[in-house]
């Protein structure tokens, strides 16, 4: 058996298919639990019993505040979290308190949301806070990649506003779902091939969808290779997302939250635009945020 951890406050990331736990004293983290808890698997009734089983041990005698953001606090979540709209601060000064039927004390983070256009963000926000805490008076823009990609304005400690794009859910769906599944059979990454399609579709977005069946036949006639098509699908729906959101981007400071491979592919799609952007390691930028929720909590208490 290993050493009893002895959190101050624990701290919740809770998405739609995944449900990550940090047993916290301040900033520090002393232990990691995760499951595949999300969300999306758990009726109304579930959320309590699928975090205790992961944090039981954590809790036990004495409970410890919990503190939680992303999916968790949807409407099909454990408790509704109501949107805050911006321009605000990433955090609000109080969360809402989860329903629990034992003495525990969960609390969840409010998402944002956007009038005109209308988007939403829910998780995000604590990442948000999570950066400007790391990068104290930073202002500009935070892309965000992920199935849904966020680009986010920050100035003065807000979020003044913000864009969601479904690349990745449509590299997911088209690479799985369409025609072009025929032709993605295999992994592999072609950068050149990658940043010629980034180029194109920015320069001529509105040919996406014949440049996408292109992809299919030539492979067909030519007999192009997976690494090719892959690498070319990516930089296509990048490129096109990157020509829609260019007045986010365009003369600002960016940064986008991420180390592994779609951090990276952004990076390089924004660099021949004469943008160099800094990494952020995602995991930090949550626990500082969560770190910030939970010493404005406790400021309060």
């Amino acid at each position: 058996m290993g050493e009893r951890v002895t959190p101050d406050w624990i701290a919740v990331d809770w998405g739609t298919t995944n449900l990550r736990a940090y047993a916290m004293q301040g900033a520090t983290v002393l232990a990691r639990a995760q499951s595949d808890d999300g969300m999306g698997k758990l009726s109304a009734d579930g959320f309590e019993p699928a975090l205790l089983a992961l944090i039981g041990a954590w809790v036990e005698p004495d409970p410890v505040p919990v503190i939680a953001c992303g999916m968790v606090g949807s409407r099909q979540g454990w408790v509704e979290a109501p949107y805050r709209t911006v321009p605000c601060t990433p955090l609000a000064e109080t969360l809402t308190r989860a329903p629990t039927a034992r003495p525990l004390d969960v609390r969840v983070v409010s998402g944002l949301s956007q009038a005109n256009p209308a988007d939403v963000m829910r998780g995000e926000e604590t990442q948000v806070a999570g950066f400007l805490a790391l990068n104290p008076g930073w202002d500009g823009v935070l892309c965000m990649p992920g199935t849904h990609t966020k680009w986010v304005h920050l100035s003065a400690g807000e979020v003044v506003s913000f864009q969601t794009f479904m690349s990745g859910e449509l590299f997911a769906l088209i690479s799985t779902q369409s025609v072009l599944r025929h032709s993605l059979d295999s992994e592999g990454w072609d950068a050149d091939a990658f940043a010629d399609a980034v180029s194109n579709a920015m320069s001529r977005p509105e040919a996406l969808a014949a440049r996408l069946f292109g992809l299919r036949a030539g492979n067909l006639l030519q007999g192009t290779q997976t690494p090719v098509t892959r690498a070319t699908l990516s930089g296509l729906l990048i490129g096109a997302e990157l020509a829609a959101a260019r007045p986010y981007w365009l003369g600002q400071n960016i940064a986008i939250l991420g180390l592994g491979d779609q951090a990276r592919a952004y990076k390089e799609a924004l660099r021949p635009q004469g943008v160099e952007a800094m990494l952020v390691d995602t995991e930090k930028a949550t626990l500082a945020g969560l770190t910030a929720a939970y010493r404005n909590t406790k400021a309060l208490t």
